[in-house]
C-alpha cells in the first residue's frame, strides 16, 4: 500500500517546460547558440548546471566555473521575470496535491534549483503541503541516475518514521514523472511510477517502465492511488 508520494516539479507541478526552453535560449542567444526544441528536449532530467555544460561541449565553447554560475543564475533570473507575471501551475493539481497529503505523506525530487522550487510553491500556497524537498543542490548526478530518488525515498522514510510510523518498503513509496529520464531514474531506485502525459507521450512513459500513465493528475483519488499501486 502507497504510503508516500515523491513528484517531480517542472512538467509534474508547474507548467513551464516553454518558459524553461525560452529562458535558456535568452542566455545562449549572446553566444550564438540557438537551443533549439531537440536540443531542450533530449537534456529532459538535466539540472541547469549540467543543461549548460552540455550545450557548451556541444558548441565547442571554453568556459570554466564562474561561466557555468553567471549563466545558470541569468536563466534563473529570466524564468523568474515570466512566472511571477502569471504563475503556470498546471490545471487542478493544487486541488490533486491537497487531496493527496491527506492521505500520504508529500515530497519532491527535482533537477530544479531550491529557490526556483520555493518561489513557485510559496507563491502557490503549497508550501506546507510537502515534507521533504530534493533539488539539484542535493545530487552530484541528474536524472535518469536514480540517486535523487534514493535520497527522496531515504528522506521521506526518515521523516515519516520519526513522527512514529514504520519504516517504508520501497514499493509502498510512488513517484509522480512526466519524463523518460525521470520514470527511469525512479525505477532504478525500485520505486513505482505514476506518470502523467504533460510532456510526452504514453507510450514513451510506459516503455520507460511507468506503472501507470495519467492524462490529467486530478482525476486521481487517493482510493484510486491506492488501488493501482496495491
Amino acid at each position: 500500500m502507497i504510503k508516500a508520494i515523491l513528484c517531480d516539479f517542472n512538467g509534474v507541478i508547474i507548467d513551464d517546460e516553454s518558459i524553461q526552453h525560452q529562458a535558456y535560449r535568452e542566455i545562449f542567444k549572446p553566444l550564438g547558440i540557438d537551443i533549439t526544441d531537440e536540443m531542450y528536449y533530449a537534456r529532459l532530467g538535466m539540472d541547469d548546471k549540467s543543461f549548460v555544460a552540455s550545450i557548451l561541449d556541444d558548441a565547442k565553447k571554453d568556459y570554466d566555473t564562474d561561466t557555468i554560475l553567471d549563466l545558470t543564475s541569468a536563466k534563473t533570473s529570466h524564468w523568474r521575470a515570466i512566472v511571477t507575471q502569471k504563475m503556470p501551475l498546471f490545471s487542478g493539481i493544487d486541488n490533486f496535491l491537497r487531496k493527496m497529503a491527506r492521505s500520504f505523506t508529500l515530497g519532491i525530487v527535482s533537477m530544479a534549483k531550491r529557490e526556483e522550487i520555493d518561489f513557485v510553491l510559496e507563491s502557490a500556497g503549497l508550501a506546507d503541503l510537502f515534507a521533504v524537498i530534493v533539488s539539484a543542490e542535493f545530487v552530484t548526478k541528474h536524472k535518469p541516475d536514480p540517486e535523487c530518488y534514493r535520497i527522496g525515498f531515504s528522506r521521506i522514510d526518515a521523516v515519516r518514521t520519526a513522527t512514529g510510523h514504520l519504516p517504508m518498503t520501497h514499493r509502498e513509496c510512488l513517484v509522480i514523472e512526466d519524463t523518460p529520464a525521470g520514470v527511469l531514474a525512479a525505477r532504478a531506485a525500485d520505486l513505482p511510477v505514476l506518470a502523467v502525459k504533460n510532456t510526452v507521450s504514453a507510450e514513451a512513459m510506459r516503455k520507460s517502465g511507468a506503472g501507470a500513465v495519467a492524462t490529467y493528475l486530478d482525476d486521481w483519488m487517493a482510493e484510486s492511488v491506492s488501488r493501482v499501486f496495491a
